[in-house]
């Protein structure tokens, strides 16, 4: 096989000037675009923008209004607050309150502390291989400092943990008590 040696251009005698390679385009993800997606921006107060640490699955759904889930929010023995959760299919919990949709102000608690998520999950119920979907609540910890507890049981990190009727959550060291009930249970 013969190779040709030249400037390869108009002339083609060669004496021209080297013919310089072109740089190849490189289209491997940069994450430019998630960062820019998953960013949010504080309107002219000058303070940093705020990265999300959560995005919500595919199977993320708002939970069925015969399903109104609550949350009921305890100090000791005082009921401080009642959250309706059917509203959304996600809650981001945690001291930044330009994010966060559920604030707690305990100084243990992360900006991102956690996410209370509705998911659709289908589960084999018997031997029969008969399936139940529903929409049911799961909590996943974001790597938080003070960890989450679900029943006084710290939950693992990155993980969704399912949520069941009279589930009792901690935030961080925060002595307030969040309870997950549906009204008929």
């Amino acid at each position: 096989m013969e190779v040709m040696k030249g400037g390869g251009g108009e002339g083609g005698d060669g004496d021209g000037p080297p013919s310089v390679e072109k740089q190849k385009p490189n289209y491997q993800p940069t994450g430019r675009l998630a960062a820019e997606t998953n960013t949010v921006v504080r309107g002219g107060d000058g303070g940093a923008d705020v990265v999300l640490k959560y995005h919500e699955p595919p199977e993320a759904r708002k939970p069925s209004p015969r399903d109104a889930w609550r949350l009921y929010v305890f100090k000791g023995s005082d009921l401080l607050e009642t959250v309706q959760l059917g509203e959304r299919s996600c809650w981001l919990i945690g001291r930044e309150r330009l994010v966060g949709d559920f604030p707690v102000d305990h100084p243990s608690c992360s900006k991102q502390h956690a996410v209370l998520q509705f998911r659709h999950v289908v589960k084999t119920v018997n031997e029969f291989g008969d399936k139940d979907a529903r929409v049911r609540p799961y909590l996943i910890d974001l790597d938080s400092a003070n960890g989450t507890m679900v029943n006084g049981e710290r939950i693992p990190s990155s993980r969704y943990i399912e949520l069941k009727h009279k589930d009792m959550i901690q935030f961080g060291l925060s002595t307030r008590e969040y309870v997950l009930m549906l009204p008929d249970g």
